[in-house]
């Protein structure tokens, strides 16, 4: 018999672990015939929003970007998107980032289809352009090796130019994989485990992941991680990249 009060979740003042065993759904203006789950949000001092949406045959998500940017992510499934006029079916692992003040529909989804986003208010730069809408898709050909580790490897999945204000990477930990050392910097993070399990260390505290698992780190949030069992541990994640330091 399980015991209902023990969770491997965790929400500290600075990070969280989000298992889904404590996923309580919501519901979003425009997304019908799916389970939202608000994963991450400013309620617990972020400064972006991760969600989880898991839709039945028939269901759709429609709505138009205003301040916020969004990007999506198929974690299973496959559906139709249409965003800004441009169509093309999203299956798994691949993904569609909208930017501000455009319109999006996804539709026709097989059932049990799960689609990540994660959402962030765009940072104009001035003599800069707003990014466009952007498609593409998970290759660990295009994910080179990091830090001259060949058990690292992470795939940008966004342009690396100064008109984006967020990142978006995945992160693939071979065996023995680990990073090369405990991180603390401005950069906030929002994240998923695609696959796999791994140790993470968040602000000195050790906490056991496994696919399905969410970590939200703010700034400075000291981080370290190694992949743990027996196949790699993979992770997708956002950062808040190319702006000023301070809050204007």
């Amino acid at each position: 018999m399980e015991i209902s009060a023990l969770t491997r979740s965790v929400v500290k003042h600075n990070h969280a672990i989000i298992a889904p065993d404590g996923y309580i759904n919501s519901n979003v203006p425009g997304w019908t015939g799916c389970t939202v789950n608000v994963i991450i949000n400013e309620q617990m001092g972020a400064r972006l929003a991760q969600t989880l949406i898991t839709l039945r045959e028939g269901g759709e998500l429609k709505g138009q970007t205003q301040a916020a940017q969004i990007f999506f992510y198929v974690v299973e499934g496959q559906l139709q998107a249409t965003v800004d006029g441009q169509e093309k079916t999203l299956t798994k692992g691949v993904y569609v980032y909208v930017p501000v003040e455009k319109t999006y529909l996804f539709q026709h989804p097989s059932e049990g289809t799960q689609v990540l986003t994660f959402h962030k208010v765009y940072e104009p730069l001035p003599g800069y352009e707003t990014p466009g809408v952007l498609f593409g898709a998970r290759d660990l050909a295009k994910a080179p090796i990091y830090m001259n580790d060949e058990a690292l490897r992470i795939q940008e999945l966004l342009p690396n130019e100064l008109g984006f204000d967020m990142a978006v990477n995945i992160f693939t930990y071979d065996m023995g994989g680990h990073l090369p050392m405990v991180e603390t910097h401005i950069m906030e993070h929002g994240l998923l485990y695609l696959e796999g399990q791994a140790i993470y260390v968040l602000d000195q505290q050790w906490y056991p992941v496994k696919k399905g698992d969410s970590i939200w780190m703010a700034p400075y949030c000291q981080q370290w991680a190694t992949t743990m069992g027996k196949e790699p541990s993979v992770y997708i994640y956002y950062k808040n990249v190319n702006r000023f330091p301070t809050v204007l």
